[in-house]
Parts: structure tokens; sequence; C-alpha cells
């Protein structure tokens, strides 16, 4: 064989070696597993979805992400855990999950009757003072990147609940958090700490009489099937902080970093859009079920709930911190 020929052989060779090499060299995309413990059609459900499409879009395939809803991967009690292990990259857990972790000031937010509308909230939670509180975060290996609004929370039970006295010795299902514990002791009821994917069971059996959730929650979860009563009583917000595991977080590329912030606050609007959207459409749907009887308060009714309540801020301004409640007071023009 000439030379010539040899060379020409030792070309091909190599170039055909070397091409199954390139194409096993090329990096393989970051995968974010964004976890979350309710339905896909919620507005957290839509949020996340959201945020998936444009993060894998501007990216161009270099992030990968998976959204995995409905507590497929972990219960509301396990997964802040997780977040912090490394076992999932990000969540967006309900804020009044933050005071078992050791941050009790985010427990502000469960405080009834704080916020009167939407413009008082995000005075809060897009202003320095929200900014202040998803500071604190890192200090538990986290990083708070927006807040998501659900919505303003409705009462439900197999009674008619219009007065606090009727609250009287009735089991209420609440999340692991202190305020709401004192919240619903200050009109007599019996707070029971339990997961949200077991909430519908417990409601079902009578394990617990009855719930506050916003009506998307209310409707996508079918609780409306099996609770008589639905007071529209807005008294309470319900919200969450999308968090990322702080170590992952550092450990991005700056470009891609950068992108993921342009793609958080897109999704922060579209999320706060269609929540109070839905939760409009949800308490329509509630309605037209024919399930459960809607009530709506009377001024007086609100006014007294409202006292009733204000207990849990004076039971609980100690353990929030005095500073952080006045300062959300400020924001919001709230008077004890």
């Amino acid at each position: 064989m000439k030379l010539s020929q040899c060379l020409k052989s030792l070309v091909i060779a190599a170039t055909a070696l070397s091409f199954p090499i390139a194409v096993l060299a090329a990096p393989a995309p970051i995968v974010i597993k964004f976890s979350h413990v309710v339905a896909q059609h919620t507005p957290k459900g839509q949020a996340a979805d959201y945020f998936k499409k444009i993060v894998e879009e501007r990216t161009k395939g270099r992030v990968k992400v998976e959204v995995y809803p409905n507590s497929q991967l972990f219960k509301d009690k396990e997964e802040m855990e997780a977040l912090q292990m490394g076992s999932v990259q990000m969540l967006a857990p309900s804020l009044a999950k933050f005071g078992p972790l050791g941050l009790k000031e985010f427990e502000v937010f469960d405080l009834p009757f704080i916020f009167d509308d939407y413009a008082e909230l995000h005075k809060v939670t897009q202003g320095p003072v929200g900014a202040k509180l998803l500071k604190k975060l890192e200090t538990k290996g986290l990083m708070g990147l927006a807040y998501w609004d659900n919505g303003f929370k409705v009462m439900s039970a197999n009674k008619p609940l219009r007065e606090p006295a009727d609250f009287r010795g009735l089991k209420m299902r609440i999340q692991s958090s202190k305020v709401l514990d004192a919240e619903m002791r200050s009109v007599g009821a019996m707070p029971q700490v339990m997961a949200f994917s077991e909430v519908y069971q417990a409601l079902q059996t009578g394990v617990v009489d009855g719930t506050e959730n916003p009506p998307s929650n209310l409707y996508t979860q079918k609780m409306y099937e099996v609770q008589k009563y639905v007071t529209m009583s807005n008294h309470g917000y319900l919200g969450y902080a999308v968090l990322v595991n702080k170590k992952f977080w550092m450990g991005l590329p700056a470009d891609i970093r950068t992108i993921l912030d342009g793609a958080m606050k897109d999704a922060t609007v579209f999320a706060n859009n269609v929540a109070k959207k839905d939760n409009d459409e949800a308490m329509a749907a509630v309605k037209k079920s024919g399930r459960s009887q809607i009530i709506v308060l009377t001024p007086q009714q609100r006014a007294d709930w409202k006292k009733a309540m204000d207990k849990a801020h004076k039971e609980s301004m100690s353990r929030i911190g005095a500073d952080i409640v006045h300062e959300v007071y400020k924001e919001t023009g709230y008077k004890p």
C-alpha cells in the first residue's frame, strides 16, 4: 500500500473514532427537580409548568426542569429537608412552612386579617420587607427567588360559620403553624395539623370537621364535595416562596443564573395573575355544583371575626418578632 493511501486510511479511521467521542462529550443538561404538593392545574401548578416551559426555551435545552406535582416525590413535612439535602433543587412551599424551620418571622403572613387585598399584600411581598425575609433563608442553605400568590382563604365546615362562636368545638385542619393554631383557638376551634394530601379523606371520614383554603385548593382537591358550607371570609392569605438549594444555585454558570432569574420574574407575574383568576373561577364552580352552601359575611360579622382573631396577633407577637409585625402593619395599615 502506498504511503498516501495509508495516511488516508488513518485519517478516515481517526475521524470515525472521534465522531462518537464528540457526541458522547456533549454536556448533559442541568436538571432542576421542582417538587410541589398541589394539583397541576392550581395556580402554583400552572406557574411551575410555565417556569419549566420558558426556562427550557430560553436556555435552548441547557436546563431541563422536571416538575413533580401532587406530592409525587415528597409530602409537606418531607420536602424542605429534601431541598436542603439536594434531593430536589426547587420548591414552592407555603409560607407557613418556615416557622418549623426556625424562621418564625415568616409566620407574619399567617396572621388573620393582616391584608385586606392584593395591593396591601404586594407592598410587602414585592417590597423591602419581603426581600429582607427571603434573605434570612440563606442561613438554612436555601435561597428565596420570589413570592407566588395562591390567594385569600375561605373557611369550610359541615355547619355554617357566621359568628366566631360557630367554631366552638370544631376540629379544623391547619398547616403546621403556631399562628394558625392561635387563630383557630381564638374562636374556640381545635386545630389539627395534617398533610395537605390527607385532608380530603379526613374531611370525608369526619377525622376533621373543616378547614381553611383558597378556593382553588378547595375546588381542585374536591374538598367542597365533603363540606356542606363555605364561608367567604377572606380572613387569611396563603402564598408561597419559591426556593432553591443555595449550593446548587451558586454552582450554576452565571449566564444560566441570569436566565433563570429573568424566567422567575416572568413566572411570578404569571403566577399572581392566574391565582386571582383561578380562585374567582373555582369559587364560581363550587357555587354552581350545589354541593356546598356559600355564606357571605356581613360587614359586622367580618368585624366580629377580626376582633376575635386579633387575639392571635397578640399571642404571636413575641414569637414572630414585634419589629417585623409592626413593619407589616405600617405597610398595610392594619390596626389591632
